[in-house]
């Protein structure tokens, strides 16, 4: 199916818990709006699809992210790497003739497994608009962490890290959790713990946060961001043994994307703070051009 988006199109970044929709007219967002309805909130998605044409105007509309799952509107394939823009556009899962669903990418490099979806907007993107070169190396922190290799503009490798997950599980659940009720802050025991990830020997230095506690070794107020800086320097640290790279871009946020930049910079590297919402809007706009 071929379709033009037209000048006016609607694009959704429509994640598991959240969504985020943009009005782009002419290649920039005329407005924007976001909400909770993410994918394990919505029973009806052709209602809602129409809702946000309600809103926002009967329009054209390509969707991303957790929406192409198999717990979303409709499952969308994954495109291999290397993918670039125009793979991603030629791989797009129709619904109707103005709705279209964007495909994830997935890699087998060296015989490891790894999938994204989502993410591939923002990192297209970014390497389309130039916000980083075409060949660099990105990390898109969040519950699972991504640290992407592009060349030439193409998503050519990927690995996932669930950092964010087992942080907020042991926030939770098991020993630690009645340790790890204070705010992140990026200072010196964060600091501390990125060093000691390092080790990358995560399992003893987790059990290390209690030891510290039972020796007075470490004020509990400090143990939350010490165990944030922990997991992120292990996460770094495992990554940049393998990379060539002297600078990491970040698709973050400014509080989670500063932990990264703090770890990246710890290990000697450079780290460039990317916008990721620019990354978003260009990579849609790229692959509508398609």
């Amino acid at each position: 199916m071929v379709v033009s988006f037209g000048s006016r199109f609607l694009a959704v970044d429509w994640g598991t818990t959240n969504r985020r929709v943009f009005l782009i007219a002419g290649g920039a967002v005329a407005e924007t709006g976001r909400d909770d309805r993410g994918v394990t909130s919505v029973e009806n998605f052709e209602a809602e699809a129409a809702a946000i044409r309600g809103r926002f105007g009967d329009l054209p509309m390509l969707l991303a992210g957790m929406v192409g799952s198999n717990i979303g509107w409709r499952p969308a394939p994954y495109v291999a790497a290397p993918a670039g823009v125009a793979e991603i556009a030629a791989g797009l899962l129709w619904i109707d003739d103005r709705t279209a669903i964007v495909p994830g990418i997935s890699t087998l490099v060296g015989g490891r497994p790894d999938v994204m979806r989502g993410e591939e907007v923002q990192l297209l993107g970014a390497a389309a608009a130039g916000l980083v070169p075409a060949s660099s190396l990105l990390a898109q922190p969040g519950t699972h962490c991504k640290w992407v290799e592009m060349q030439d503009g193409k998503v050519a490798d990927f690995v996932t890290a669930m950092t964010g997950e087992l942080f907020a599980l042991l926030r939770k659940h098991g020993l630690l959790a009645a340790q790890l009720d204070g705010e992140v802050t990026l200072g010196a025991a964060f600091l501390e713990g990125v060093e000691e990830g390092k080790r990358q020997d995560i399992a003893a230095s987790l059990f290390g946060i209690r030891a510290a506690k039972m020796l007075g070794r470490r004020d509990d107020a400090d143990a939350t961001s010490f165990a944030s800086g922990l997991l992120i320097g292990a996460d770094v640290a495992a990554r940049l043994a393998t990379s060539g790279h002297d600078t990491v871009h970040i698709l973050a946020d400014p509080m989670l994307g500063g932990l990264y930049s703090a770890a990246i910079e710890a290990h000697g590297r450079a780290a460039h703070l990317i916008d990721s919402h620019a990354a978003f809007v260009a990579g849609i706009n790229e692959i509508v051009k398609q």
